[in-house]
C-alpha cells in the first residue's frame, strides 16, 4: 500500500482521513483566467480526482506545477474529510469555530456604533 498524504502546513491534518496515491487520478490541463500567455500556453492546472467519491479539485493557484500539486491533494483531502465525516470533520469544526468568530466579531462592531450614535446625541443635546 502507497503511503498516506498529509496535508502539509495544517495544525490538524493528521485528524485528517488519509488518501493513497491509487486512489487519485491526476491531470495536467490549461488554466483559465487571467494571465494571458503565461496562462494560455503551459499545462499547469492540475485536476485531482479522488475515484472512490467522485470529488474533483482544480487547482490553478500558482504557476508552479509541483506546489499546485500539493495544494491540489491538500483541498482534496479536506474535501473528502468533509464528505465522509460530515459535522465531525475537523474542516467543519473550523469553519463553524470562525463563523461564530466572525458573528461576534460584526456584533461588538455594531454595539460600539450604537454606543458611539448615542454618545453623540448625547453632546448635541448638551450643546442646546
Amino acid at each position: 500500500r502507497l503511503p498516506l498524504l498529509q496535508a502539509a502546513g495544517k495544525k490538524n491534518s493528521f485528524n485528517l482521513l488519509g488518501l493513497t496515491e491509487a486512489e487519485l487520478k491526476e491531470q495536467f490541463v490549461r488554466g483559465d483566467g487571467p494571465g494571458g500567455q503565461a496562462t494560455n500556453k503551459t499545462n499547469n492546472c492540475v485536476v485531482l480526482k479522488h475515484i472512490p467519491s467522485g470529488i474533483v479539485v482544480k487547482c490553478h493557484q500558482t504557476r508552479s506545477v509541483e506546489q499546485n500539486r500539493k495544494l491540489a491533494r491538500e483541498i482534496l483531502q479536506e474535501k473528502v474529510d468533509l464528505f465522509y465525516k460530515g459535522e465531525d470533520s475537523e474542516v467543519f469544526k473550523e469553519k463553524k469555530a470562525s463563523e461564530k468568530k466572525k458573528q461576534e466579531k460584526k456584533r461588538r462592531a455594531k454595539e460600539n456604533l450604537e454606543r458611539k450614535k448615542h454618545f453623540k446625541e448625547m453632546q448635541q443635546l448638551d450643546k442646546k
